[in-house]
């Protein structure tokens, strides 16, 4: 049997994360934070609030996102948020939290989960008012929502008037290559040379069945 060497890769399909840069916008792709995703369990609520404020975990409000240390937060959905820590210190950051916080949350795994992008310009306004349905100018800082971009549900955070986060699904064998909303091919595009994608298996028809679809065409015929 051949020995198989998996290769961990970015979002991008590099070795190392990218910066690509778009006229004035720069979007950077970041696979450093971990994540987390921690949920009350019924009742538990004023024992977790103690736990996450002995643990140095923020508990932001609705539609908010909070910076601490060592972990920072953003509000999900009624009493869930996502927990983020430096992947250098936190790779196992469900461990780290479930010690932390006991049996007063379910904490789940998030880091392989979602791919995280961040997205930096003076004005961030005429990008994301024709991307998403959030006006990006009058939310505070530390604002967070759910949204879609270009038909992908995703989180978006303002972290600053000029920098934002976002983080959407990880498909596995996705198209990747580029956030949703920006187009390789733009002509003032910046970025490395990409890495040619793997082959994708295709499974190979047996004779009976292929016979059987040929059989079939025929009959519609």
């Amino acid at each position: 049997m051949a020995d198989l060497i998996l290769k961990p890769l970015t979002a991008l399909g590099h070795d190392v994360p990218e910066d690509i840069e778009i006229g004035p916008f720069l979007i950077t792709e970041r696979f450093d934070v971990a994540l987390a995703s921690v949920a009350v369990r019924r009742g538990r609520g004023d024992d977790l609030a103690a736990a996450a404020r002995a643990a140095g975990l923020p508990l932001p409000a609705p539609a908010r996102a909070e910076t601490g240390a060592p972990y920072s937060a953003f509000w999900v959905a009624p009493e869930m948020w996502f927990a983020e820590a430096p992947l250098s210190s936190h790779q196992d950051i469900a461990a780290h939290l479930k010690a932390a916080l006991g049996d007063t949350a379910s904490v789940t795994e998030q880091t392989d989960a979602w791919v995280r992008f961040d997205l930096s310009a003076p004005d961030l306004s005429p990008l994301l008012e024709r991307m998403t349905n959030i006006d990006i100018a009058t939310a505070p800082n530390g604002y967070a929502s759910r949204t879609v971009i270009d038909h992908l549900g995703c989180y978006l955070i303002k972290r600053a008037a000029t920098e934002i986060t976002l983080l959407f699904i990880n498909i596995p064998g996705g198209p990747g290559g580029w956030p949703p909303g920006f187009r390789q091919n733009h002509p003032t595009a910046k970025r490395s040379a990409p890495t040619p994608p793997l082959p994708v298996p295709r499974r190979k028809s047996s004779g009976p069945r292929g016979v059987g679809r040929c059989a079939a065409t025929k009959a519609a015929g």
